[in-house]
C-alpha cells in the first residue's frame, strides 16, 4: 500500500509516461533529421572542408597583401584590406562551403546544414571585419550581439517566425489619415536602432572628415570652425535619427502627440542642458572666447582648448584641463587676454625705505629689470610710477608689456622682482617692512588700574607704523 501511494506521488512529481514519450520523441527526431546519410554527408563535407581552407589561405593573404595593400596605405580602405588579409583562411572556408553547396545543389542533394555552416561563417566574418575596422569596442559588441543572432536564427529556419511575432508586438499610436492606424512595431523598434546605428557611425565619420578639412583651412576664423563643428555635432546625428525613423516606416507626424512632454522635459530636466548649447553658440556668434585664446574665469587661468555643446575646455598652466559650463561665462563674465590681441600689461608693485636718497635712480633700477627679462617687450616700453607714501614705504608700480600670456603671468612677474631685488641689494636700497614704535611720554606716577581709563592720564602711548 505504501509503495503504491510512493509510486503514485512521484508520478505526479515526474510523470514517467510523459518523460519516455518526449525521449522517444527526441530519438524519433534525430533519426529523421540527424542520423540520415544526406546529414551525414554535409557534416562530413564541412569538417573536410576545413582542410582546402587551411591550405589556401596563407595563399590568399599573400594575394590581398600583395595586389591591395601597396594600392591603400592610409585610411578606412587600409584598415578594410588589413582585416580581409588577417582574415584570409576563414574567407577561404567560406568560398570552399559555398562551392560545396553549389555541387550539392546541382546533384539534387539537400542543403541546409550547409548553408547553417555558411550563414554562421558569413555572420563571423561580418563581425570581425566591423572589429578590425572601426577599432571601436562598443561598435564590435553591437556587431556581435546583432549578426550572431539573426545569423543563427536564419541558419535554423527561425528567423521567419520570429520576424512575424515581433511584428505583432506593437503599440498603437493613433489614427492616420483615412482612419489607418498607427502601430509602431518592436520590429520597427530594432530596425530603427539598426538604422540609426549604421547613419550615426556614418554621421560621425563624416563629420570627423569635415572637421579635419575645416582645420586645414586657414581662411577661416577658429570662432567660425567651432561653430561649424558645434553645428556639425548636433544636426548630423538628428538628421540621422530622422532619416532612420523613415526608412523604419514610422510616420513623424505622430511626433506632435509627444512635443508637449518634450517642452516640459526641457523646460524641468533639460533646462541646464538647453541653457548651456544656447550659451555656447551665443559665445561663438559673438567672438567672445574662441579656441586658442587666454582666459581667466574665476581664478581659472588658462587657454581655450575647445568649445563643445554644453563645455569649453581650459587648459591651465598646472596641465589640467578644466571643463567650465557655457552659461558661467554668460553670467559670471570673463576675462579675455587675448580676444583683440596678445599684448598684456603687467603690474609689479615694490615699495622702499623713507631713507633712500634717489627716489629716480629706484625708477630706473626698476625699468632695466624688466628690460633684462626676455619675455618683457621693449615696445611699449616698461614704466614705473611712484604711487603714494604709505605707511611704512614709498610706494611704485613697475609695469610692463609682454604678448604671451598662454605661457603665464606669474612667473614673468617673478623673474622682473626676482632682478629688481638684485639691483635694489646692490645699491643699499632697503625694501622695509611693517613695524611698529612704542613711545612713553613719562612714567613717574604709575596709575592705579582705576586711573588708567581717566581723562589726562599722563601715561600716553601712540603708535607710529
Amino acid at each position: 500500500m505504501q509503495a503504491a501511494e510512493k509510486q503514485s506521488v512521484l508520478d505526479d512529481v515526474l510523470p514517467a509516461d510523459e518523460v519516455a514519450d518526449a525521449v522517444l520523441a527526441l530519438i524519433e527526431w534525430a533519426e529523421t533529421y540527424l542520423l540520415t546519410l544526406s546529414v551525414l554527408l554535409q557534416i562530413g563535407l564541412i569538417a573536410a572542408a576545413v582542410i582546402p581552407a587551411l591550405l589556401f589561405g596563407p595563399r590568399l593573404k599573400r594575394l590581398i597583401s600583395r595586389q591591395l595593400s601597396a594600392r591603400f596605405r592610409a585610411g578606412f580602405l587600409q584598415r578594410l584590406v588589413n582585416a580581409l588579409s588577417d582574415l584570409a583562411t576563414p574567407i577561404a572556408l567560406y568560398i570552399t562551403l559555398t562551392v560545396i553547396r553549389i555541387g550539392l545543389g546541382s546533384a539534387g542533394q539537400p542543403v541546409d546544414w550547409v548553408s547553417a555552416a555558411l550563414a554562421l561563417m558569413n555572420a563571423w566574418i561580418i563581425v570581425r571585419v566591423v572589429t578590425l575596422v572601426i577599432g571601436s569596442q562598443f561598435w564590435s559588441r553591437v556587431a556581435f550581439y546583432v549578426a550572431w543572432p539573426i545569423a543563427a536564427l536564419d541558419a535554423f529556419g527561425l528567423l521567419g517566425p520570429v520576424v512575424e511575432q515581433m511584428r505583432e508586438l506593437a503599440i498603437p499610436l493613433g489614427e492616420g489619415e483615412g482612419g489607418q492606424a498607427i502601430r509602431f512595431s518592436l520590429l520597427d523598434v530594432f530596425r530603427t536602432l539598426f538604422y540609426f546605428a549604421l547613419l550615426f557611425w556614418g554621421s560621425t565619420t563624416l563629420s570627423r572628415l569635415l572637421q579635419s578639412r575645416l582645420e586645414r583651412t586657414e581662411e577661416l576664423s577658429p570662432s567660425f570652425k567651432a561653430l561649424i563643428s558645434k553645428v556639425l555635432n548636433i544636426a548630423l546625428p538628428v538628421i540621422a535619427l530622422i532619416i532612420a525613423l523613415q526608412i523604419a516606416g514610422f510616420n513623424l507626424a505622430t511626433l506632435a502627440v509627444f512635443s508637449g512632454a518634450v517642452g516640459l522635459g526641457i523646460g524641468l530636466g533639460l533646462q541646464r542642458i538647453a541653457s548651456n548649447f544656447i550659451a555656447g553658440v551665443s559665445l561663438i556668434a559673438d567672438k567672445s572666447i574662441k579656441p586658442g585664446d587666454v582666459i581667466e574665469i574665476d581664478q581659472t587661468f588658462g587657454w581655450v582648448t575647445a568649445m563643445q555643446a554644453r563645455y569649453v575646455a581650459i587648459s591651465t598652466r598646472d596641465g589640467a584641463e578644466m571643463l567650465i559650463p557655457n552659461d558661467r561665462f554668460m553670467t559670471e563674465g570673463v576675462t579675455n587676454y587675448s580676444r583683440s590681441d596678445r599684448f598684456v600689461r603687467l603690474h609689479a608693485p615694490f615699495g622702499v625705505s623713507y631713507s633712500t636718497d634717489d627716489m629716480r635712480l629706484v625708477q630706473q633700477l626698476a625699468i632695466d629689470s624688466a628690460a633684462e627679462v626676455d619675455r618683457v617687450l621693449s615696445d611699449p616700453v616698461p614704466g614705473c610710477n611712484l604711487m603714494e607714501y604709505g605707511d611704512s614705504s614709498v610706494n611704485f608700480d613697475l609695469r610692463f608689456w609682454i604678448r604671451d600670456p598662454q605661457n603665464g603671468m606669474a612667473n614673468v612677474r617673478s623673474e622682473v622682482l626676482m632682478g629688481l631685488w638684485e639691483r635694489l641689494k646692490h645699491h643699499n636700497i632697503e625694501i622695509p617692512f611693517p613695524q611698529r614704535d612704542l613711545h612713553v611720554r613719562s612714567w613717574n606716577n604709575p596709575p592705579s588700574p582705576t586711573e588708567g581709563s581717566v581723562a589726562g592720564n599722563p601715561v600716553d602711548d601712540h603708535l607710529d607704523k
